[in-house]
Parts: structure tokens; sequence; C-alpha cells
């Protein structure tokens, strides 16, 4: 397994009054799109402005490709943050050049990289126009080109879709989805968990300060409903209970299906055998389906948030 591209350990972040970070500690590996998930307060900003260098810790290290972050290294790291900010009075590309240039490039492959990218997104027709004329939806755009366009090897999108329309959201879904396939890391700050479904490849949940929750997307989901299923048959409900009681927990009431079926949700203990219960219930009732509940991640993430996982 190849060294995680970023690693934080035991960071603590206290400002007055607040404890912001506590003791958190993961690991992000190479070419992945990681989600860092949490409600408002939870600390994700702050971790974001540890790794960026914007603020430091009381305790703890960040450590980028396997030595402890510098200065240096922050030149291979793009942050676009949920405050959007651009010179208004400036012109697109000029502005665009300029963000460039910060990030270390020459004027030309800047200009070069840029138009490009403008072109990839439709935005060319914008170079020469000021900022204050771009709605709101192409300057996030052109915030996520200038977070892009110096080919870091990590980066941070911090809500990338608020205020974005499906489709414009989904060209940006693409996009950060062909910078992982083409060797970037991305981290993914956000509260959209069906984006996080779609896209992440793992994640941690931030709570209260503290790492509550971390994993690959899919092994979390499948281990959050583990022994979960639902069940749909045509027998009298009360054969039904009586061929499964004392094996299985009900979860919720019965749910009436179209043809006179019924659907009921059980959980199975880890102490009785699933191949047992499949066979009673076929033995006994008028078994039509057997499905595995595989929890949302904003369901997760409730649970989590509500220290119910």
């Amino acid at each position: 397994m190849s060294e995680p591209i970023l690693k934080i350990e035991h960071v603590s972040k206290t400002y007055t009054g607040h404890k912001a970070l506590d003791d958190v500690s993961l690991e992000i590996p190479q070419g992945s799109i990681y989600g860092l998930l949490g409600p408002n307060g939870a600390g994700k900003t702050t971790l974001i402005r540890v790794i960026n260098h914007m603020t430091f810790p009381d305790c703890g290290k960040v450590f980028f490709e396997g030595h402890e972050i510098s200065d240096k290294d922050i030149f291979q790291i793009g942050y676009m943050p949920e405050e959007r900010g651009l010179y208004k009075k400036m012109k697109v590309g000029e502005q665009a050049v300029f963000f460039a240039r910060l990030r270390g490039m020459s004027h030309y492959d800047a200009t070069r990289r840029l138009k490009q990218w403008f072109e990839r997104l439709e935005l060319d027709e914008w170079w020469d126009k000021k900022v204050e004329d771009l709605s709101k939806g192409m300057a996030q755009k052109v915030q996520f080109i200038t977070t892009v366009v110096h080919e870091p090897k990590l980066l941070i999108f911090d809500e990338p879709f608020s205020g974005f329309d499906p489709i414009n959201a989904n060209t940006l879904k693409q996009e950060i989805l062909g910078l992982r396939d083409r060797g970037a890391t991305v981290i993914f700050s956000t509260h959209n968990m069906e984006s996080v479904e779609e896209i992440c490849d793992d994640i941690t949940l931030i709570n209260k300060s503290h790492n509550v929750l971390s994993g690959p997307v899919q092994e979390i989901r499948h281990r959050a409903g583990a022994g979960s299923y639902l069940v749909t048959y045509g027998c009298d409900r009360q054969l039904f209970l009586d061929s499964i009681k004392d094996k299985v927990t009900l979860i919720g009431e019965a749910e009436g299906v179209l043809g006179g079926f019924s659907q009921q949700k059980i959980h199975i203990p880890e102490t009785c055998n699933l191949k047992d219960v499949i066979s009673v219930l076929n033995d006994n009732c008028d078994l039509r389906a057997f499905q595995e509940i595989v929890p949302s991640m904003n369901d997760i993430f409730i649970r989590a948030v509500n220290g119910t996982l």
C-alpha cells in the first residue's frame, strides 16, 4: 500500500473559549477523493486551515508525502474555500492569471493553461469582461479553474457545488473525477451526502471537534447496515412472525406493497445463521424477496452525529 499523501496526527486547536479540534488523526490515500464531513462548527474548516498553513495547531503534526508539511508544500495544494471571493473590477482573464502567478506559474504557462480551461468550461467569451458581470455560477467556475490550473497534487474543495444548477454541478463533478483519474488527490468538504455517495472513495466525519468515523464509503455503509434486511412475503402476518420469532428483531412496522404482498425490515444478530432464517421463511411463508439494507450516507451522518451509530 502506497504512502498516504496527507497524514494528520493528533492535531488539536483551541481558540479563545472554544476547542475547534481535539486530537484529530486521519490519513488521506493518494489518488482518492476524500470526503471531509461534519455539521456546522464541527471543526472541518479549522482542519483545512491547518493543512493550508493558514493557522497552526496547538499540538500534533501534519505530514505531506511522508515529511512534515512546509511552506514549500503549499504550492502543491489547491484550495477553493466556501467563501468565494473575486475582485469585481478586474477583468476575468487578468484576475485568473494573477492567481495562477501567485501559485508560481509563469505568465505564459498561466495564460495557456487558463485559456484551455476557460474553453473547456465554456467561459472563453468572458476572458476580457469584468468579474462583476459574471453570474454566481460562472464566478464559481472561474474560482474552480484558478484552484486547479497549477496542477497541484492535493486539491481541497469546500462545498464546491453550492449554488450550482444540476447541469453545472454535474459538469464540475465530472471534472473532479477526471482530476482524480489523472493522479490528483481531492479533499471534498460538504454537507451534501448524495454527492459523497457518488464521488467519494473514503470519508472522515468530524463532530464536536473529534474524528468520530473514518473509512471507505462502501465499507462504512455495509458495516452500518450489517444484519439488516428487507423481506417481501405473501403469507399471513402471524405465520410470518411465528416463523422468525426468537431468531430476528423487527425494524419498524410492516409495509404493504402491490399485489397483496407485505414487507418487513428485520435485523439478524451475528449469533443467528442467515441461511437458517431464509430456509424457515421459505418453508412457512410465500417468500418473494430477501434484500440486504445498505443505509445511505445521509442516514449514517445523522446517526453518527446523534451518537446512535
